[in-house]
C-alpha cells in the first residue's frame, strides 16, 4: 500500500466510525481555501471538521514519526480553521450548529494493514 492508499483507507475508517456514532457525513476531501478538509459531518449540536491522521505501526502502536495527531502542526491547524470558516461562510450550511475541530487517529498494523486503534481527539483545538 502507498501513503495515498494508506491515508484514504484511514479517512474510510474514520467515516465509518463517525457514522456508527451518529455522524452524518456531509461531505469528504473537501477543497476550500486551497486546502482540503478530510470529513465534514454533523451531529446534533455542531458541524465537525475532521482530519484524519494515519499511521502503520507495530502492535504496540508505536511510530518513529510520532502520534499521528503530533503531525497537525500549529500552521496545520490554522489552514484547517481557514478552510473550515471559508466553507460555512461560502455554503451557510448548517450555519446555526456550532463548528468544532476534531482529529481521528488511525493505527494500522503495518504487517497485515488491520485496524489496532483508533482515537477521536474532539475539539482538538481548543485552547
Amino acid at each position: 500500500m502507498t501513503t495515498t492508499d494508506i491515508g484514504r483507507y484511514g479517512e474510510d475508517i474514520a467515516a465509518n466510525y463517525l457514522k456508527k456514532n451518529g455522524y452524518k457525513i456531509l461531505e469528504r476531501n473537501r477543497h476550500q481555501s486551497h486546502n482540503e478538509i478530510d470529513i465534514i459531518a454533523v451531529n446534533k449540536e455542531f458541524i465537525v471538521f475532521v482530519e484524519v491522521k494515519t499511521r502503520s505501526v507495530e502492535n504496540d502502536l508505536y511510530s518513529e514519526y510520532g502520534t499521528p495527531a503530533s503531525a497537525v502542526t500549529r500552521s496545520k491547524q490554522f489552514r484547517l480553521i481557514s478552510a473550515a470558516k471559508s466553507y460555512m461562510y461560502a455554503t451557510k450550511k448548517h450555519y446555526g450548529r456550532q463548528p468544532r475541530m476534531d482529529v481521528i487517529e488511525v493505527y494500522l498494523s503495518k504487517y497485515d494493514g488491520k485496524l489496532l486503534n483508533l482515537n477521536h481527539i474532539i475539539d482538538a483545538f481548543g485552547e
